[in-house]
């Protein structure tokens, strides 16, 4: 990646609270076409502002227009508690991308954006957010707040992993999710990104990692992030090629066309089973090919915000 790849790149994700709020607002705006008709982080209507009341949910831009002072009555208050966790490992930043744009993305560059724009969703909806991230190590652990300033300390820690040019190289998933459950003491609704790529398979391993993060009564949403063309369905030219594995430095030389068939099939029935297993510990699965939009994200969040209410 050259130097403005690079420049490019930053003055992007540098400006995710702005990426995510335009992700947000075009969601918003076709929303009517949805169940989730009237959906608002606004309010439901103002109210005379009474000496002695709190001055957080003044309309200032009304009192700007009437030199009255009116409050926002808001729907709903709620004190949900949002708990983001995302894998940072090497496989997450497939594939290469010489600028991050919002219609090129890789994985991890997807996961930072989806996570964004749920947190923008959450604090319209006044809603506590923390999050997590881990590859080979626990690398980040904040705990669920609403506070502004917990906010920006978010955007800013998702910021510095989608820029990062040296990620882990392995994933230990199973040890982290047993980590992060045990954090997350109160009963919280609760975000996974990954790509479900580890470095030591076991399957049984996994499974019971993801059966952990259930306790305490959380509801979990598993977003299986994948460039379904290539890593499901193995869409390379038939010519000779090099197939690194990123985390573990092992490496295959073949044409695609020799091994499509067998390896479409064996991902498939480890997806299966993945799904299978999401479903018998009541976790819900979603796949999510990082060539769309973020739809599927926003809508499948405000579904299980409202069954989880």
């Amino acid at each position: 990646m050259n130097l403005q790849s690079e420049l490019n790149q930053a003055k992007l994700f540098q400006n995710l609270e702005l990426l995510a709020s335009q992700v947000v607002e075009g969601f918003i705006s076709g929303i009517h076409k949805s169940p989730f008709h009237g959906f608002s982080a606004e309010f439901a209507e103002h109210k005379i502002y009474n000496v002695g009341e709190s001055t957080k949910h003044i309309d200032w831009k009304l009192f700007a227009k009437t030199d009255k002072l009116y409050t926002k009555k808001y729907e709903e208050e709620t004190n949900l508690r949002c708990h983001i966790i995302l894998d940072s490992s090497a496989s997450m930043y497939y594939p290469q991308v010489e600028k991050l744009a919002i219609n090129d993305l890789n994985k991890i560059g997807f996961g930072v954006l989806a996570s964004a724009a749920l947190m923008n969703i959450l604090k319209r909806q006044r809603d506590a957010v923390g999050l997590s991230v881990y590859s080979n190590n626990y690398d980040f652990y904040a705990p669920e707040k609403g506070s502004e300033r917990h906010h920006q300390m978010l955007l800013a820690k998702l910021s510095a992993i989608s820029l990062d040019q040296e990620p882990a190289k392995a994933t230990d998933t199973y040890t982290y999710l047993h980590l992060i459950a045990e954090k997350i003491k109160r009963r919280s609704l609760i975000f996974l990104f990954t790509d479900m790529f580890q470095t030591e398979a076991d399957d049984e391993k996994l499974f019971d990692a993801l059966r952990h993060l259930k306790h305490n009564k959380h509801e979990v949403i598993l977003f299986h992030l994948l460039d379904i063309s290539k890593e499901l369905h193995f869409d390379f030219e038939n010519t000779p090629k090099r197939f690194l594995d990123v985390e573990t430095g092992d490496h295959v030389d073949l044409y695609a066309e020799n091994v499509k068939e067998a390896y479409e099939k064996e991902l498939q029935g480890y997806f299966l089973q993945l799904k299978l297993k999401c479903a018998q510990y009541k976790i819900k699965y979603v796949e999510v090919d990082i060539r769309e939009d973020f739809s599927k994200i926003l809508n499948t969040c405000l579904v299980e915000r409202q069954k989880f209410l």
